[in-house]
This record gives structure tokens, sequence and C-alpha cells, in this order.
């Protein structure tokens, strides 16, 4: 009997941890993103799945900055006849900043370059989704590259708001 009342009281206790953890950040005029304690950042596209990530790639492009390669994930299960909603990674980055969060601690390079995530949820809403910049500082213990987190920061906003439909 404790073991179950010490169970239940643990899963009351995660349910309100983690919803405690979620934070809904919808600002007139900026993106609808939402921020989950773990680091990652989602934010609702305004296109369909493949407009999503057309804009991503031409945007990515636009800015110069480097697309390494696009795995279509729900056709790589779709060929190991697993169903999954659309899904696709998007891999890009920029050497010279990407470079200096790995500079400053080796293991930063498990998320460098940049990865962005695109899915489609069983409502039919497009999401891209992608690790927080300040999040990845602190799981890596860098605190000496503060103005290239910021401006990695800027950048995947400014990727991630072409999919809004808003300037």
């Amino acid at each position: 009997m404790l073991n179950i009342m010490l169970r239940s009281a643990m899963a009351v206790l995660f349910a309100i941890g983690f919803t405690l953890s979620l934070t809904h950040v919808p600002q007139a005029g900026q993106l609808t993103q939402t921020v989950i304690d773990d680091g990652i950042v989602r934010t609702k596209s305004n296109y369909t799945f493949s407009e999503t990530v057309d804009r991503l790639k031409q945007d990515i492009a636009t800015k110069g900055i480097m697309f390494f390669t696009e795995i279509d994930q729900s056709k790589l299960a779709s060929n190991a006849n697993v169903a999954l909603p659309p899904s696709t990674l998007l891999i890009f980055g920029n050497p010279p900043l990407g470079t200096q969060f790995i500079t400053a601690n080796p293991n930063a390079g498990l998320d460098w370059p940049v990865r962005l995530l695109v899915t489609e949820d069983s409502n039919g809403h497009v999401w891209t989704v992608y690790t927080d910049f300040q999040w990845i500082a602190r799981r890596h213990g860098i605190t000496t590259r503060d103005a290239q987190f910021r401006m990695a920061s800027k950048v995947i906003d400014s990727i991630t708001l072409s999919t809004t439909g808003r300037p």
C-alpha cells in the first residue's frame, strides 16, 4: 500500500513539475514558442510541412549559412515499416561561430552544427524544434562565449521567424 501511495505521490509531483517547467511565450507580433525546461524550443509554423522546410532552407541559404544535410525521418521510418508523422531534421551552421563553442568545450560538438527539426503533430500543426543555445551553454559549462551564444540565438530566432509569416 505504501508503495502505491509513493508512486501516486511521485506521479502527481512529476505532473506538477512538468506543468511548471513548461512555459508558453506568445507575444503580439512575435513567435509563438513553447520552451520546456530541458532546453527544447518549439515554434509553430503558419505553413504546411513542405512549405516550412522550404522556407527554412531558403532563409538559411539567404543568410549565407552553410547547409549540411536534410534527413527525412518519416521516410526512414517508412522504409523500416514504421509509421511516423512528417519529421525532417535540418543540419546547418556557421563554422566560424559554431566552432567557438567547441573550442570552449569539445563536448559541445554534440550540439553543433545546429539541428532544426520540423514536425507535424496529429492536429496538422507544423512545428520547428531546436535546442535553446543558452541551455547548451549551461549543459557544457561554457561561460566564455556569451556574445557568440546571443548571436546564435538571434540567428535561429530569425530563421524560425521565416515560418511564422511575420516580418
